[in-house]
């Protein structure tokens, strides 16, 4: 998150008790340099949507306040009322003591600009293929947009109904295994009213896709290798297991995603699959797939697009 408010020195109240606090500091100034100070002497880690102890510090304020996050920088010298302090001060304690993610503390996430209703169901958004559905896919589809797109492995539904959002044309369906994240996306569909154009489905990677085909296929499927699984940080470890961890490798779900997606794009439909920094091996696993590996100017990586042609070139390999 990138925001416009500036750090400033801050100086620690670890000693003192809630009730001290929320008496003495009385400005969103007062509360940003505090938290900003708590999140750096704790060693959180950060990962979901914020880079920094006082990025993290304006989100979680922001948020506590339901302020949007490009609001006028004035408002750090307003005057908070202590049920607001007292929030703040909450969440603060909460995101240390507990190492919960701080979008899971709020209950929403943004991606692609838009807010998403989030929770231990769900992953946190944070796919850098925010950039190609900002951009409406144009690479791909230069003169018109794609009509049909799978989300798969959609989670909370946030890359399809962004889609949706910004493709007002475009039909999306989102398919995961998992009812309890489709109850999420559900959610978030009804939250940005495209229940007209998004339809959230139970499907096993492609089971339960049976017949349906789409100009694009796009998922952030689970990637993560055993032994990355094993080392993340404390935040990760709120998040649901069975959307992270991918086997020794990472690629258990990307390989079905190879062998299967052929059949259910169009002739001129692309494939585009984000696998983190398991795109080692991948490369490793099929090194003869001329996997196009995209570039974001917000940063990220892993993120390969495939031609149904290409996969119908190497379908041998994927077999």
């Amino acid at each position: 998150m990138t925001t416009h408010l500036n750090a400033e020195t801050s100086h620690s109240s670890l000693s003192l008790p809630d009730t001290a606090l929320v008496s003495e500091l009385l400005t969103l100034r007062d509360y940003l340099r505090w938290v900003s100070s708590e999140f750096y002497l704790a060693g959180l880690y950060y990962g979901h949507g914020t880079e920094s102890a006082w990025d993290e510090a304006v989100a979680l304020c922001l948020g506590a306040l339901h302020l949007p996050w490009n609001v006028d920088p004035g408002v750090q010298d307003a005057r908070l009322l202590p049920m607001e302090r007292e929030r703040i001060v909450a969440l603060t304690r909460e995101r240390i003591t507990t190492r919960r993610p701080l979008p899971y503390l709020l209950g929403e996430a943004f991606f692609a600009g838009y807010p998403f209703n989030v929770d231990e169901r769900v992953l946190i958004p944070r796919s850098p293929m925010a950039e190609l559905i900002e951009d409406g896919f144009a690479a791909w589809f230069p003169e018109e947009p794609p009509t049909r797109v799978l989300d798969l492995c959609s989670g909370s539904g946030c890359i399809g109904i962004a889609t949706a959002l910004y493709l007002p044309t475009c039909e999306v369906f989102l398919a995961d295994i998992s009812q309890e994240a489709l109850s999420v996306a559900r959610q978030n569909i009804s939250r940005h009213d495209v229940g007209e154009r998004v339809r959230a489905m139970e499907a096993d990677v492609f089971d339960g896709l049976e017949g349906q085909r789409f100009d694009v296929i796009v998922s952030n499927p689970p990637y993560v290798d055993a032994r990355d699984l094993a080392t993340m940080p404390a935040e990760f470890r709120h998040e649901p297991s069975l959307a992270l961890g991918a086997g020794s490798d990472g690629l258990d779900i990307v390989r079905r995603i190879l062998r299967e997606a052929r059949e259910h794009l169009t002739d001129e439909g692309w494939l585009i699959v984000e696998v983190g920094n398991s795109d080692r091996h991948l490369e490793a696993a099929f090194p003869e797939v001329p996997f196009m590996w995209l570039e974001f100017e917000r940063g990220g990586q892993g993120v390969f697009v495939l031609s149904a042609a290409e996969l119908d070139a190497h379908a041998a390999s994927f077999a």
